[in-house]
């Protein structure tokens, strides 16, 4: 039997007998969410899993490949926590940082903790897929900008349609 689930961005994700398996040889990074509603709320903002894997009615694991950026979300209400990380996953062999409910890990581009500076980066990403860009496909360096200015407590300068043609054009020219 198959399920299909939506995803934050809008995307489905087909679960179930039609899903791809999972080989260990894939190298995948595996991101564990967990929902238990208005107490812990852990879920992908953006990024496109490979798979998907059901644990029970509160808890799953999605699998990105190496190169897919996804942003996380983690709410914990008791301790009043809000996180935002955008994520590049990683490939065997390459450095990573660790972080929570992400196995083994990836390169950490931006990182946000409290709600105020969690809100203003999902208007960050609202504000990217207003232009008709995914926000797995935006430069890296735009993430760690918004991480730099929000850090500073400062106003990041918004991404534009010119910025992301640049980005894809240096991606095409480089070796």
């Amino acid at each position: 039997m198959s399920f299909q689930g939506t995803l934050a961005n809008g995307r489905t994700l087909e679960r179930g007998s039609s899903t791809p398996t999972v080989r260990l040889a894939d190298h995948l990074t595996q991101v564990e969410l967990t929902w238990v509603g208005k107490k812990i709320e852990h879920w992908v903002r953006f990024g496109l899993p490979a798979h998907d894997r059901i644990l029970d009615r509160h808890r799953h694991i999605l699998f990105f490949r190496p190169g897919t950026v996804f942003a996380l979300v983690r709410n914990e209400f008791g301790a009043a926590i809000s996180r935002l990380d955008i994520v590049a996953t990683v490939g065997r062999d390459q450095a990573y940082q660790t972080l929570p409910c992400v196995h083994p890990g990836g390169d950490i581009l931006l990182r946000s903790e409290g709600w105020p500076k969690v809100e203003r980066v999902l208007q960050a990403i609202d504000a990217i897929e207003r232009l008709k860009i995914d926000p797995e496909a935006v430069s890296s360096d735009y993430w760690r900008h918004v991480h730099n200015r929000l850090t500073a407590g400062q106003e990041p300068r918004g991404y534009s349609i010119d910025q992301h043609r640049a980005f894809l054009l240096r991606q095409r020219a480089a070796p």
